[in-house]
């Protein structure tokens, strides 16, 4: 599906929604996914190979890193909100 089909059939709400889980448990585009069972081989080889052991999170990308708060999560979702155009919520 072409992006500006998927961005008129999809609400800024739900698209916000999408990117926040993304955000929380790592890319949704497999091939991005992909890069964990990398860091999980290249930790092995390196493993098998030197003294000081490594961890697969050595070997991924920093989405892998830090996890961030709800609250950075929800700022983030926000801003992304706002610059699609969407309705902007107060939250107590």
């Amino acid at each position: 599906m072409p992006v500006r089909e998927l961005l008129a059939r999809t609400s800024s709400r739900e698209l916000t929604e999408w990117m926040a889980y993304e955000r929380v448990s790592g890319p949704l585009d497999i091939r991005l996914r992909t890069e964990v069972a990398a860091g999980i081989v290249a930790a092995t080889v390196h493993n098998a190979n030197a003294k000081k052991k490594a961890k697969p999170s050595d070997f991924m990308p920093t989405w892998f890193k830090r996890v961030k708060t709800p609250q950075e999560i929800w700022q983030d979702v926000m801003k992304a909100n706002a610059a699609l155009g969407g309705l902007v919520e107060k939250r107590e």
